[in-house]
C-alpha cells in the first residue's frame, strides 16, 4: 500500500471494472453519483473536491449523490506521524526544489477555489484510518454530514496542520461540522466501522484504483487528478444532460 500516490496530474474519462455497476440513464436532468476516493493527507484531494463542488454549483437542477470512499496513502505510519517533508521527498523522489515546487503550485490552486494551504503549518504526515471510520460514519447521520466532516477534516490537516490521528481533534472536528462530538469519540475509542473501511479500500483497489484523488461518476466512469472546475462541469453536464 505505501506504493499509492497523491496525484495532481490528469488522467480523464477511463472506464472502470466496478462489480454491479448501475444502468446507466438517459435524459435531462438524470441524478449524478459521485464516488470521490480520496485521503484526508492528499492536497490534490482538497483541490479535487473544491473544483467538483465549485462544479456542481455552475449548474441548475443538477442532482448530485455524493459519496465520500476511503483510501489510506500511508496505512503504516505509526502515531505521531513523520516529518512530511523528508517522507514525500523519500516518496515521489523530489528534490527540495521540486518539493518547494510543489507546495507553491499546491497553495496557488487552492487560493483558487477560496482554500488555504499553509505549508508552514502541515509538518508532519499522520495515519488517517480513523478518520476514515469517523467519515463512515457520519454518512450513517444524514445526507450532509459526511462532505461537511471531509471538508472540516481538510481544513484542519491543511489549513491549521492539526494531527488527524487524534482522537481529541477528530471529535472536536466533527462537533465543528455540527455533528456529536460525544458520538464521535465513542466511535473513535471503539473499532466501529473499522472493516467496512477496510472492505471499502480493498474493493476500490480491486478496481484498479492507486492514486488519488480518483473521481467515479455513475460507478462506470473514472476522471483522476486535482482537476480544474471546467473538467468536472464537462463531466456533470455529458452525465446529467443538462447543457450549459
Amino acid at each position: 500500500m505505501g506504493g499509492a500516490r497523491c496525484n495532481g496530474h490528469s488522467h480523464l474519462f477511463q472506464d472502470i471494472a466496478m462489480p454491479q455497476p448501475e444502468p446507466a440513464v438517459h435524459g435531462a436532468g438524470q441524478p449524478v453519483r459521485v464516488d470521490f476516493v480520496s485521503d484526508v493527507v492528499c492536497p490534490w484531494c482538497a483541490i479535487g473536491l473544491k473544483s467538483l463542488l465549485a462544479a456542481a454549483q455552475r449548474i441548475d437542477g443538477l442532482q448530485l449523490e455524493l459519496h465520500v470512499q476511503p483510501f489510506e496513502l500511508d496505512p503504516e505510519l505509526a502515531p505521531g506521524g513523520e516529518d512530511l517533508r523528508q517522507r514525500l521527498m523519500r516518496k515521489y523522489g523530489m528534490s527540495a526544489a521540486q518539493y518547494e515546487a510543489s507546495g507553491q503550485a499546491i497553495r496557488e490552486r487552492g487560493a483558487a477555489l477560496g482554500f488555504t494551504f499553509d505549508l508552514d503549518k502541515r509538518t508532519r504526515s499522520f495515519n488517517t484510518f480513523d478518520a476514515h471510520r469517523l467519515l463512515h460514519w457520519a454518512e450513517e447521520q444524514d445526507a450532509g454530514s459526511q462532505l461537511r466532516l471531509k471538508l472540516a477534516l481538510l481544513e484542519a490537516y491543511f489549513t491549521h496542520g492539526l494531527d488527524v490521528s487524534d482522537h481529541a481533534i477528530l471529535a472536536q472536528v466533527a462537533a465543528q461540522a455540527g455533528l456529536d462530538g460525544a458520538q464521535a469519540r465513542a466511535v473513535l475509542d471503539s473499532d466501529r466501522h473499522a472493516e467496512a473501511v477496510r472492505r471499502d479500500q480493498a474493493r476500490w483497489r480491486q478496481a484498479g484504483i492507486s492514486a488519488v484523488p480518483s473521481v467515479v461518476f455513475n460507478q462506470q466512469h473514472l476522471v483522476q487528478g486535482g482537476q480544474p472546475v471546467e473538467t468536472f462541469e464537462q463531466a456533470l453536464r455529458q452525465l446529467s444532460g443538462l447543457a450549459a
